[in-house]
């Protein structure tokens, strides 16, 4: 009986009108922020070998490149906002984006896109938006504060799908980067919706060590894994659809809507079952379905049907780890440092990306997107093999 209370307590903690104001615009601000990246998913990979120079590797780089300076400016800013505080830590990182933004819109070769892609990812600021939700939510609310925040970007991801391909088929693929300029700086504007939000207690020094305990570290893996994955997914996917099934660029978003709207009929449950934040069992079925999926793209993408099959179950593991683990780590992190390790949390993620557009570029180097997924596959099955079912159980308290 006891075991079960807790959970049942959870369940009937309602966020405030506070929380929910906070939560609302920091989700939109990510919304807004990340649809300029994942507008881009689905065509630059097609694009990009247009350009001058281009290579099947810099194609991969240029999808990727972002995640590089993502990861090498989560940590520091990260703790630069648990000292100075979130908003001026978001603004600059909202300012560095559009720049990033900006360049390679008036890039004519792959080079130039890639450097605007570095230079939109110094804008770092996932780690900040994170903690800034933790620091206007309390420890009860969290987990729905984060799925919040993890299905807006969800529904962010949707309307890309959509939006790309047409807007990338109409205007050229560089009106989109100018749209992610436009819409950091609109993202900016709406901080001023914010309520006053509590001021998180600030680290007395630099001291990051407690960011590195194992349990975040572990954490900080299973997304690093999560986003190599995704990021050389999105590399091999379009080439899936317009070499081997015959699609026409601007009905892509069929497949992937409909996967993602078919996908949610798990992962939703999923979230809502997750009262633990990330408890091992979830994940281990979550990373199970994943390496299904990867499986199933690789062997049976000869129709579109097992493809949009095969696609909706990679993304029901996807968007169920992608709220759950960052719900994890914020209640794992210690408070004076939870930007810190939100940072290391985003380093990793944003690594990730950058590994996995390099993986998705070397190994589409044939022309065979066969041979991405089953890459995939195999980093799947070394996470569901590290991980396993019984670890994270084993590690978490009982109740």
């Amino acid at each position: 009986m006891s075991s079960e209370s807790p959970e049942t307590l959870v369940e009937t903690v309602a966020m405030d009108a506070a929380e929910r104001r906070s939560v609302g615009v920091v989700a939109l601000i990510s919304m807004i922020r990340m649809f300029g990246l994942f507008a881009l998913l689905p065509v630059l990979s097609l694009y990009a070998t247009e350009l001058e120079n281009a290579t099947p590797l810099l194609v991969g780089l240029a999808v990727g490149a972002y995640g590089l300076t993502q990861a090498g400016f989560q940590v520091p800013l990260g703790a630069l906002s648990d000292r100075v505080g979130r908003l001026p830590v978001i603004i600059f990182g909202l300012g560095v984006f559009a720049a990033g933004s900006v360049l390679a819109a008036m890039s004519d070769s792959i080079y130039g896109i890639i450097a605007g892609r570095l230079l939109q990812g110094a804008g770092a600021i996932s780690a900040t938006l994170t903690a800034l939700i933790a620091d206007a939510t309390r420890e009860e609310v969290r987990t729905r504060s984060m799925a919040v925040f993890g299905i807006g970007i969800g529904l962010s991801f949707m309307l890309a799908m959509v939006a790309g391909p047409l807007l990338a088929a109409k205007f050229g693929f560089r009106a989109l980067f100018w749209i992610a300029a436009l819409l950091a700086v609109f993202a900016g504007l709406l901080l001023t919706l914010l309520p006053e939000i509590p001021k998180a207690r600030k680290s007395e020094n630099w001291n990051l060590l407690p960011a590195l305990r194992a349990d975040l570290l572990r954490v900080d893996s299973y997304v690093f894994l999560l986003h190599t994955i995704m990021t050389a997914t999105f590399v091999a996917l379009p080439f899936l659809l317009t070499d081997q099934l015959g699609m026409v660029l601007t009905d892509h978003w069929k497949i992937y809507v409909g996967a993602l709207l078919l996908s949610l009929v798990v992962a939703v449950p999923m979230i809502m079952k997750d009262h633990r934040q990330g408890s091992g069992r979830l994940i281990g079925i979550a990373v199970s379905m994943i390496l299904i999926a990867q499986l199933g793209l690789t062997f049976f993408s000869f129709s579109a049907v097992p493809v949009l099959m095969f696609f909706a179950i990679y993304l029901a593991g996807f968007n169920f780890l992608e709220a759950a683990l960052p719900a994890r780590l914020s209640i794992l992190a210690d408070d004076e440092v939870r930007g810190a390790s939100l940072g290391v949390f985003s380093s990793a993620q944003f690594l990730g990306a950058f590994i996995g557009g390099l993986i998705g570029g070397r190994f589409l180097g044939h022309g065979r997107p066969g041979d991405v997924f089953f890459v995939c596959a195999l980093l799947a099955a070394i996470w569901l093999a590290l991980q396993g079912f019984g670890l994270a159980r084993r590690s978490e308290p009982s109740q």
